[in-house]
């Protein structure tokens, strides 16, 4: 790949000026395309082909038959090819020459490559994209860094920050703002999920972009404060100007649990109110992070715990009913049931959950108990009612299917008789 022209640049990769390298040695074979070049984080793919100064050949992708892929700006390649994949567009070939210093340095890389060796690679640029930052890696939250930031600690959730973000949809600026507010409240001053999980992987001082899906923005009912449609991907430019972290988990006393997990609930539950149902999970979950593997308390502050657990576990159940995921509510009324065997809200609330599931008899099953532990509990009667409605069209379903099945095999059958086959 190419030699930057910079005096600064090329001092850089030369390491000095004094023995320089031919400059027919030190050029782009093919231009690239666009304007575009590849930013701190970004995944980058290239082949290349490695020599030393006498044409020996030590490396080549292309033999391999696979492009090789890496992180730019991480130091998972030598500081040459940091340096230098950042001036490249896409389809570029181009050459550089790396003194000892900018690759492996006194020590070489045995048997390949002796000690002080000066490298010359040519590398062409196929294509380049931003960090998936989620935890599932489903692209939901692409990020691409502008500045690197300072130092190796991120904000952790509660987390005091102080930003600047400018949030656009299409070409348009929707929301330009500096906040300073706690992590977990973001919902509050109109800013999607995704924003607070994109702060969570930013350090001090940073400043980058990011591409914020539907899934991590505001979803499907869109937002009526900023004119943003349903389903709509965004685009924010985020610095984190500053932050202090919340204490975790382990730095907090059992008293200091019990506290904050009583604030987060209330937190939760106003989000619950207006809608947010995603801001409100967030909440809930802290109190489970919280206390959910405490142990050694006092009986007193062992029943406000598990008053805490039992609702924050009921609320998540509610949450994941409301955002129609069925699955994460069924696992939160187990959990409450561990807690409370025959807590009427868990039992119902699983049955909720097993109907959007269709599993049909498993929820009869619950709404059945409900109605024995709590005779009052009219919904859960209508419930029961539903569920026999659709078992019997499930089992009409069977019959009509079994029967033309059986038909089926009858014809066959009697082609055989007749045709001998």
């Amino acid at each position: 790949f190419c030699v930057p022209e910079t005096k600064q640049i090329k001092s850089l990769i030369f390491g000095t000026t004094r023995g320089r390298i031919n400059d027919d040695r030190n050029r782009i074979f093919q231009e690239g395309t666009g304007t575009e070049l590849p930013m701190t984080g970004d995944k980058v793919f290239v082949h290349y082909v490695g020599t030393l100064l006498d044409g020996t050949q030590f490396d080549s992708s292309r033999d391999r038959g696979e492009k090789f892929s890496f992180e730019l700006g991480k130091g998972q390649v030598i500081k040459a090819w940091d340096i230098g994949v950042a001036t490249m567009k896409i389809g570029e070939i181009c050459q550089l020459i790396c003194k000892p210093e900018y690759a492996y340095g006194a020590a070489g890389s045995p048997p390949k490559i002796p000690p002080n060796a000066t490298l010359v690679f040519q590398v062409e640029l196929f294509e380049f994209h931003g960090e998936d930052i989620t935890d599932e890696e489903d692209g939901g939250i692409i990020r691409r860094i502008i500045t690197k930031g300072e130092g190796y600690t991120k904000p952790n959730e509660s987390a005091s920050v102080e930003v600047w973000l400018e949030g656009r949809h299409e070409e348009r600026v929707f929301d330009e703002r500096e906040l300073k507010f706690e992590l977990g409240d973001g919902g509050s001053l109109g800013l999607p999920p995704g924003v607070e999980k994109a702060l969570q992987a930013m350090e001090q001082g940073e400043e980058a972009l990011f591409t914020i899906k539907p899934k991590y923005g505001f979803g499907t009912a869109g937002s009526d404060k900023f004119n943003i449609p349903p389903d709509a991907t965004l685009q924010y430019k985020i610095k984190l100007k500053t932050f202090e972290k919340a204490k975790e988990s382990w730095e907090m006393n059992t008293t200091e649990k019990l506290e904050q997990s009583a604030i987060v609930k209330e937190k939760g539950t106003q989000y619950f109110k207006e809608g947010k149902y995603k801001q409100a999970a967030m909440q809930y979950k802290r109190i489970v992070s919280w206390l959910e593997h405490e142990s050694s308390m006092q009986p007193e502050d062992e029943e406000k715990a598990k008053a805490l657990r039992l609702a924050a576990h009921l609320n998540l159940a509610m949450c994941y009913l409301k955002l129609q995921e069925p699955g994460p509510a069924l696992e939160n009324c187990d959990k409450a049931l561990e807690l409370d065997a025959d807590n009427e809200k868990a039992l119902f609330r699983r049955g909720e959950a097993l109907v959007v599931m269709k599993e049909f008899d498993r929820a009869r099953a619950d709404f059945q108990h409900v109605t024995q532990l709590y005779p009052a509990n009219k919904a859960a009667k209508s419930q029961i009612a539903l569920c026999q409605k659709h078992i019997k069209e499930q089992h009409e379903k069977d019959k009509r299917l079994y029967a033309n099945m059986f038909q089926k095999f009858a014809d066959r059958d009697a082609k055989v008789s007749v045709y001998g086959y």
